[in-house]
Order: structure tokens, then sequence, then C-alpha cells
């Protein structure tokens, strides 16, 4: 039976999709003999947040996730990321398979607001990995087998590659999701004042919120 083992080997923005994707190269290697006619691959992704440090700028940023940094020590946690999945096809001794990872630029995701909420360095990350192994016997017949939860690999993602897939993607832009009586609300405001986008009905409402608080 194929005994699997995953090292993740390079990370970088897929060009031209529809919605933002990063692209984990795994290089997948089998320690047994046997020709592997496919893999089904599962994959857990977690944030290890705890193994990094954050200067006072990150950990003012982070507040919003992790309370005041005296509270640090109780509040940072493992972050489970997202899920993804990939077929490895055939392959013998070991090859190398994409696992394309959806991402969103939406700030009310805590992944997104802790990515954000950085400003240097690299981001620790545990690919926990599962499925199905497709291989062929001694006699002949094909064969499937599942892959342990116990599979692992770990890889510290550069943060600019994360900066630099969002700035193909929404270039010098970030999303902002709101209720929908908020932003009817806004949209009456931009409506009845004759303001031409979005950018300035929000620079106009910020400068009568900073003129109020002016002594």
């Amino acid at each position: 039976m194929p005994d699997l083992s995953f090292r993740i080997e390079s990370a970088g923005a897929v060009p031209f999709a529809v919605s933002p994707l990063l692209a984990f190269q795994v290089r997948v290697t089998n320690a047994q003999k046997e020709r592997v006619h496919a893999v089904a691959l599962r994959c857990q992704i977690q944030i290890e947040a705890t193994r990094r440090s954050y200067n006072s700028g990150e950990q003012a940023s982070l507040g919003d996730l992790f309370g005041e940094p005296h509270r640090w020590g109780q509040t940072l946690r493992t972050m489970l990321w997202t899920h993804a999945s990939a077929i490895v096809p055939e392959f013998t001794g070991s090859t190398l398979a994409e696992l394309q990872v959806p991402c969103t630029f939406d700030f009310n995701i805590a992944v997104v607001k802790y990515f954000q909420g950085l400003q240097e360095g690299e981001i620790s990350l545990c690919f926990q990995f599962s499925g199905s192994v497709f291989y062929e016997a001694a006699d002949g017949n094909m064969q499937v087998a599942p892959i342990s939860w116990d599979r692992e690999a770990k890889f510290r993602l550069l943060l600019k590659t994360w900066t630099q897939m969002m700035d193909i993607y929404y270039p010098n832009s970030a999303w902002l999701c709101l209720r929908r009586d908020i932003f009817e609300r806004l949209c009456r405001h931009k409506t009845q004042h004759g303001i031409p986008t979005w950018e300035q009905t929000v620079e106009e409402l910020l400068e009568r919120v900073e003129e109020g608080v002016r002594p």
C-alpha cells in the first residue's frame, strides 16, 4: 500500500482567475514502489498565529481579533483558514501537484482581518492532508486506501505573496460588506447630494465627522 508524504515547495498567485486564488505547489512522495494511479486529495489549512512575533503596529491592528496585547496569552490561537482539494494524476515515486486555494477580500472574515493586520514577515501555515489514493496492487488489481489525517506539512507563506495577489485582483482597492439597510441609506445620501462616486461619498461623510470633533 502506498506510503505518502507531502511537502509544500512554493506558493504564488494564479493570474487571470475569476476571483483571487493562491496556488501551493505540493510535492507528493510515495515511499513504496507501486504505481499510484491517482490521489483524491483533501486539505485543511490552519494559520499557526502563535508561531510568529508581532510589532506594536500589528498588535494595534489585530486588536479586533485578539483584544489587548496583554491578553494574547489566552486569545492568540491557531486559526482555521480554509479547506481545499485537488486531484493528483498518475505517478511513480514522487510528483508535483498544485493545490489552489480560493481567497476572499471580505473584511468581515477573520482570516482577512489577520492578513490585513500584518505589516511584514511570514505567516506560519499547517496543511493537514486526507483523502484517497488509488493504486495498483501486486496482483495487478486496482485498490483504494485512505490517507490518514496525521499527514501534515508546514509552510511559511510570505506576507508579500498575499498582498501582491490582492493587488493583482483589487489594485488600490478594498472590499467592505455592509448591511443592506445601511447601504440603502448610503445610496440615498449619495443620490440626494449628487456625489458621483462611492469613494467621494465616504470621504464627504468622514470630513463631516472630522469637522464635528475638531475643537
